[in-house]
C-alpha cells in the first residue's frame, strides 16, 4: 500500500508499505478515504522536535472498515467511521470521566501512519466513531468536516470545554491555525456572546469572522494584552490557548479577567511555566490532550450532520495521497490554513 513517511526534516515520501492486518483481538482495518496533515505534524517536519526518521506519519482520517478483530463488537466490515488520533478503551476512569485522549490503557497509536491507503486502529470498539451512511452518501463539504473531527474541530471544543466557555462569555483564542479557528468556532457553538480572535493573518482573519469572531486582533504580547483590555473592560470571560508557544501561554494568561479559565490545547513547547503569575490574578489553567470520541459521540458528529457547523473550511488546500510532500510544503509555508489528503475519490 502507499503510505507518506518522514525522511528528514523537511522531507516526507510516499513508500510501498506492507498492507496492516489485524494484531490484537481490539483492532481494526481501515480503508482510507482522505486524511490531513495537522500543524503539529509541522513541529518535526520543520525539525523543532525529534520524530524517527523513515516512519510512517499521520493521525487524523476517515475511512470504511475493512477487518475487525474478534473482540470488536460495536462496529463492523463496511461501516465509515472517523479515526480519531486517540485510541480510547472506553472503560478505563479516564474514558469513563470523558478524557480519552488520556486513556489509561492506550497501547500504541496504531501500527501505521494514517496518511496511507490503510492503516490498523487500536480499542476499535469504543474509539472509532461510526457515521451513518457511506462516503458516497455526503458531498466533499461534509466529508471534510467529518475529517476535522479526528482531530482539530475536537481539540479545538477541547480548549473551549476546558475553559469552561458558556452562553453569553466574552472569549478570546489565541491562534488563528486550525485549532485555533475551530476554537471560535467551538465558543460559538457554547454560545459565546463576544468572541476575540488573535490572528494577524488575513485570510485566517476571514475565516474566524465567519465562524463567529466579533474581534480581530493583529498585536503580539504586551499590545495584544492592552488591546483586548480595551475591549473587553477587565479581560475575557474564558481564553482559548491554541499555540502552545512561551508567548501565547503568556498572553492567554494576562487577558483572562480574574476568575477566568484559560483552556491549553497548543502542544507546548517549553517545559517551564511561572505558574504564580496565575495565583495572582485568580486565573485557572485546564487542558491537554483532547477527547475526541467523547466530543465527537456527545455532540460535534451530530452538529455536523445538521448542518450547525462546517469545520472543513479550515481545508484550504487539498492534493492526492502521491503530493503529500506538496501538502506538508503548502502549510509549512502558510500557503493553506490546512491541507487535505485525497486517498479513495
Amino acid at each position: 500500500m502507499k503510505a507518506a513517511v518522514f525522511i528528514e526534516p523537511g522531507k516526507v515520501e510516499i513508500q510501498d508499505l506492507p498492507k496492516p492486518t489485524i494484531q490484537e483481538p481490539t483492532d481494526a482495518i481501515i480503508r482510507v478515504v482522505r486524511a490531513s496533515v495537522c500543524g503539529s505534524d509541522l513541529w518535526w517536519f520543520r525539525g523543532i522536535s525529534e520524530r524517527p526518521h523513515n516512519t510512517p506519519v499521520g493521525h487524523e482520517a476517515i475511512g470504511v472498515i475493512e477487518e475487525v478483530g474478534a473482540d470488536v463488537k460495536n462496529v463492523k466490515a463496511g461501516d465509515f467511521v472517523i479515526v480519531p488520533f486517540t485510541h480510547g478503551c472506553g472503560h478505563c476512569a479516564a474514558c469513563l470521566a470523558g478524557f480519552d485522549g488520556n486513556c489509561l490503557n492506550a497501547k500504541e497509536m496504531g501500527s501505521s501512519g494514517f496518511q496511507a491507503e490503510y492503516l490498523r486502529f487500536t480499542s476499535a470498539d469504543w474509539a472509532l466513531i461510526k457515521i451513518p451512511g457511506q462516503p458516497s452518501d455526503y458531498t466533499d463539504e461534509q466529508l471534510n468536516s467529518f475529517v476535522t473531527l479526528a482531530d482539530v474541530m475536537a481539540t479545538g471544543y477541547h480548549a473551549a470545554a476546558s475553559a469552561e466557555v458558556k452562553a453569553g462569555d466574552t472569549v478570546v483564542v489565541m491562534g488563528d491555525g486550525a485549532v485555533g479557528l475551530c476554537g471560535v468556532l467551538s465558543a460559538k457553538l457554547r454560545g459565546a456572546k463576544r468572541i476575540i480572535a488573535m490572528s494577524r493573518h488575513e485570510d485566517r482573519q476571514q475565516l474566524a469572522r465567519e465562524f463567529g469572531a466579533t474581534d480581530i486582533i493583529a498585536e503580539r504580547g504586551d499590545d495584544a494584552v492592552a488591546k483586548v483590555m480595551e475591549l473587553t473592560d477587565g479581560g475575557a470571560d474564558a481564553v482559548l490557548e491554541c499555540v502552545g508557544t512561551e508567548q501565547s501561554v503568556d498572553t492567554a494568561v494576562k487577558v483572562g479577567r480574574p476568575g477566568a479559565v484559560v483552556g491549553r490545547v497548543g502542544v507546548p513547547q517549553k517545559a517551564e511555566m511561572n505558574t504564580n503569575n496565575l495565583f495572582w490574578r485568580n486565573i485557572g489553567l485546564r487542558g491537554g490532550i483532547a477527547s475526541v470520541t467523547t466530543y465527537d459521540k456527545a455532540e460535534l458528529l451530530q452538529a455536523v450532520l445538521d448542518g450547525k457547523i462546517n469545520p472543513g473550511k479550515v481545508f484550504t488546500k487539498q492534493f492526492a495521497l502521491d503530493d503529500v510532500q506538496a501538502a506538508y510544503d503548502a502549510m509549512d509555508q502558510r500557503e493553506a490554513i490546512k491541507s487535505l489528503l485525497i486517498v479513495e475519490k
